[in-house]
């Protein structure tokens, strides 16, 4: 395991334990996209299935059961605990235009057609678009309140130390998952917009806000 791969996993975790800790405080999901939310879910749960079928390391096993209960957790705040707070009016994303391409595209296109791999190509695919929901709500709305701009911030940036870990893992190991990183890249890619607002608004103390949609 090299740097890049523990640095993005520490910034996945900072991501979520942000947004859970922001939630807690502020007793409020304002902004927080449930729908993204729910999909997170659905991918670790999909992906960490081997967590009873193989084991790999301590540390292996330690964050995916931490990440599988932060993704419950989170839903639980949104739509449970704080769901006065919830926006559901601007959080209208159709999860369906993502979920049937989605599984569609992990039956077509898999490492090997078996029950397991099949869920955790799964997983990756519906990974790189999770994050749609969310950008959308913020594109219903003009503008991102502190605490999902923070949280976007770490999660884009897990998302590009994990594109260094597989460049890095090419060139030491001559390992290349074609299915992981073109789908890492697609996610990645959604995060370029938001992240030059972050460095030329947030952190310069603006507001981050997108022009509405006519």
């Amino acid at each position: 395991m090299n740097v890049f791969r523990i640095l993005g996993d520490v910034s996945h975790l900072l991501a979520i334990i942000i947004l859970l800790l922001m939630i807690q405080k502020t007793k409020s999901c304002a902004g927080i996209s449930g729908k993204s939310q729910i999909l997170f879910a659905l991918v670790f749960t999909t992906r960490y299935l081997d967590l009873f079928t193989t084991f790999i390391s301590v540390y292996n096993t330690v964050m995916k059961v931490i990440f599988l209960i932060c993704a419950y957790v989170t839903v639980y705040m949104i739509y449970v605990k704080f769901r006065k707070t919830f926006d559901s009016e601007n959080d209208s994303f159709r999860l369906e235009f993502l979920l049937v391409p989605v599984t569609g595209l992990s039956f077509l296109e898999n490492h090997s057609f078996t029950a397991l791999e099949i869920l955790w190509t799964f997983s990756i695919y519906l990974e790189s678009v999770a994050i749609l929901p969310q950008l959308f709500m913020i594109s219903k709305t003009g503008e991102a309140e502190t605490i999902t701009t923070h949280y976007l911030f770490f999660l884009g940036l897990y998302r590009a130390l994990y594109i260094a870990n597989w460049v890095w893992r090419y060139y030491t190991e001559n390992f290349y998952d074609q299915i992981a990183v073109v789908s890492g890249v697609v996610q990645t890619i959604f995060y370029c917009d938001f992240f030059y607002l972050y460095v030329t608004k947030v952190l310069k103390g603006k507001k981050l806000s997108l022009p509405m949609p006519v």
